[in-house]
């Protein structure tokens, strides 16, 4: 485990914290890979995850100085996303939990793109999301494309990426692109807060709840509804539900269990 992706536990709850300040927590190859297997290694571990930064940026995105050659001709940018960058945003997909990201300062590249596909985005007052990739002539990557579409629309996410300004949490906010806007020192306290309360929650509803979500982004409404059928019934066979409903039949707080 490279000290640039620090772990945390609150409970049953594990914050995983992308821990370079010097370089703005601008990612390498090699964080990306180590980020993925935290997450998918602390997902077998907590109940909920609370990814985070620090306070003067999240991530500025890709550390170019690490990752790319003085002379780029002949090198294939594309060639990281498909070994690092592309896994790391599917393992995210595809885990069994609750992700929260804590957003602080700067979210930027694939910086952004990892905070945008958590499920809960808290993000402190003064962050900001900034697409900058057409100031250096690449394209957003990381999902971004994807993530910005479905989040804000065609038409604002294409503002985004081709004039690669900042937008200020609040617009964030009024966008949709974020979930929970939070004063500057509170935003980790608040992403904590979210996800103690997901970790007391029904953990099985919890992961059909993000299966679901992700396949009907990309699926039709009829597919959708059968998704939801088949999904509904691992649900209903599962101790959660049995917990659930005696709780609703009592009239007593659930007690879902580990």
């Amino acid at each position: 485990m490279t000290d640039k992706i620090l772990i945390e536990r609150d409970g049953a709850v594990s914050v995983l914290r992308i821990n370079d300040p010097d370089a703005m927590n601008a990612m390498t190859p090699a964080m990306a890979q180590t980020l993925r297997r935290a997450l998918q290694d602390e997902a077998g571990k907590a109940r909920a995850i609370v990814l985070a930064g620090h306070p003067r940026a999240f991530s500025a995105g890709a550390n170019l100085n690490a990752a790319m050659p003085d002379d780029p001709a002949g090198f294939d940018v594309g060639q990281t996303l498909e070994e690092d960058y592309n896994p790391l945003m599917l393992a995210i997909r595809d885990l069994p939990v609750p992700l929260i990201s804590a957003v602080s300062g700067a979210a930027a590249g694939v910086g952004a793109s990892i905070a945008l596909a958590c499920d809960i985005i808290v993000a402190g007052r003064s962050a900001y999301f900034l697409e900058a990739f057409a100031r250096i002539g690449l394209i957003p990557d990381g999902g971004a494309t994807w993530l910005l579409t479905r989040a804000v629309g065609r038409v604002r996410a294409m503002e985004m990426m081709l004039l690669a300004e900042k937008i200020p949490a609040p617009q964030a906010l009024d966008w949709g692109l974020i979930t929970r806007l939070a004063e500057d020192d509170a935003v980790e306290e608040t992403a904590l807060s979210i996800a103690r309360k997901l970790a007391a929650g029904p953990s099985h509803s919890h992961r059909l709840i993000r299966k679901a979500a992700w396949a009907a982004a990309d699926a039709d409404f009829a597919a959708t509804l059968a998704t939801e059928r088949r999904l509904q019934k691992e649900a209903g066979e599962a101790p959660d539900f049995a917990e659930g409903l005696a709780a609703f039949k009592q009239k007593r707080p659930a007690r879902f269990q580990a």
